[in-house]
């Protein structure tokens, strides 16, 4: 594996209104060559991060028992809560780490508590700062995303707040903590297999000690944790909308540091509603004509994203899918 590092972009611009395209060319570059990029200048406080880091690591540090009280099998169609270690499978096998779900908090008259993976959030009475930190956070990287889909809109030719008035005036939030903890010498399991992620945007905040892995067409390279950075990928969905001309990444994680690992990935994506159809002039020829290097086609599907997001959700949790239907 290469130490290739990956781009760098500041959109602070972005958020200030200085010279946003100058920033979109730069997006363009990334989204073409690899989907992946580190965001600085993201106005994001250290502070914040912090005491979600630290209420985090609280709750992992909990007996299973007190965990589980608030497993996901509690939340039903919201798939919200805590899984056990190997309780999430990436292709079919079984991931080397525990974790929560949370979303956008929803109040039960709210008419999209129903769907799936809409609704409340499950927060754990032994560690109760968790909920504020979670809540504070989500809200700080709602507007992050939007302003980083500024910068995609602009790389598209496309009006600035083309997505905040479209697909995501009314977006779909998901958001998990996950536990890495330390894999023995040898261990040939991931704590995260090979996988795309399925939306627009997601952006991770991760510790010290890495194990992010990216595949790019010269082959994969780290994605080393860089301080007071996110990593920002783009999705399937945008893969979509943009008819292959950007690509959803492969991407995998192994903790091979010895120490406990935690991330904080996420996901920024369409309306539950929305279709995603390819942007006018940006048909399937517009795209490298290349095959996706996992043999997927997200611009051949139809449906709405969330048709999309609950078939690739009940993969990866058969058995809690099969129990909400």
């Amino acid at each position: 594996m290469t130490d290739t590092r990956l781009p760098v972009i500041d959109v602070g611009p972005l958020r200030s209104g200085a010279d946003p395209d100058a920033v979109a060319r730069q997006i363009e570059s990334a989204c073409r060559d690899t989907g992946f990029f580190y965001v600085m200048g993201h106005g994001v406080p250290a502070a914040l991060l912090e005491r979600l880091d630290a209420a985090a690591r609280s709750f992992f540090a909990l007996p299973e028992a007190e965990k589980l009280a608030i497993a996901m099998r509690h939340a039903g169609p919201a798939w919200r809560g805590y899984f056990p270690l190997g309780g999430e499978l990436t292709a079919g096998r079984p991931d080397r780490k525990e974790g929560i779900y949370f979303g956008e908090e929803l109040p039960a008259g709210d008419p999209r508590a129903g769907l799936p993976l809409h609704g409340g959030n499950l927060f754990p009475a032994a560690v109760p700062e968790l909920r504020a930190a979670v809540l504070d956070y989500q809200a700080a990287l709602t507007d992050l995303a939007q302003d980083v889909l500024r910068g995609v809109a602009r790389s598209l030719d496309l009006p600035a707040d083309y997505f905040a008035a479209g697909y995501t005036r009314v977006p779909t939030v998901l958001f998990r903590i996950f536990h890495y903890p330390p894999q023995p010498p040898g261990d040939d399991d991931w704590g995260v297999g090979e996988h795309t992620d399925y939306g627009l945007l997601t952006l991770l905040a991760q510790d010290e000690n890495g194990g992010l892995a990216v595949r790019t067409p010269g082959g994969w390279i780290d994605a080393p944790p860089l301080p007071d950075t996110f990593v920002c990928n783009i999705g399937d969905m945008l893969e979509r909308l943009t008819g292959g001309w950007y690509r959803s990444t492969l991407h995998r994680v192994r903790n091979v540091s010895g120490n406990e690992r935690l991330s904080y990935p996420f996901f920024f994506d369409p309306d539950f509603g929305a279709e995603v159809p390819p942007l006018p002039g940006r048909a399937r020829t517009t795209a490298s004509g290349e095959p996706r290097w996992d043999g997927a086609d997200p611009v051949a599907f139809t449906g709405t994203y969330g048709d999309y997001l609950t078939a690739k959700v009940a993969k990866v949790f058969p058995e809690l899918f099969a129990a909400t239907r």
